[in-house]
């Protein structure tokens, strides 16, 4: 029985520490939102939005969840703030790992604009990986 409440105790530790807050639950969850503009930083140092396609590409056809498929409108945090920029990052990554016709694009970039709960507005830039077929 204490091994039970034991492992208990150490999932809701998780959780709380994770990206995702699995397991971590709070009673009053945040109100937070955010917003992205999403470019494609090319070897010569283009920046081109990825809401106009690429070599046969769609942002909102390669990632559709959370909300990511439309990153210029601003959108609820419905998970908190760590967990959608969680989620975020790893659509920067999967996006430039999937997409092999594109041999121009060196990495992705997004220039987040997030509102903590009521809190005046930060700006975050994340990056993908480089990718070796723009190299």
């Amino acid at each position: 029985m204490a091994l039970v409440v034991v492992v208990q105790l150490a999932f809701v530790a998780r959780g709380y520490r994770s990206d995702h807050a699995e397991l971590g639950w709070q009673m009053f969850p945040e109100a937070s939102t955010w917003r992205a503009d999403i470019v494609r930083v090319t070897a010569d140092g283009r920046h081109l939005p990825v809401d106009r396609g690429w070599d046969g590409y769609r942002w909102s056809a390669l990632v559709t969840g959370r909300g990511l498929g439309r990153p210029d409108v601003r959108h609820h945090a419905d998970a908190g703030l760590d967990s959608q920029l969680a989620f975020l990052g790893a659509a920067l990554d999967w996006v430039a790992d999937h997409t092999p016709r594109d041999d121009e694009t060196l990495y992705l970039q997004a220039t987040v604009t997030a509102w903590h709960n009521d809190d005046a507005p930060t700006v975050e830039v994340m990056r993908s990986a480089e990718r070796e077929e723009a190299r």
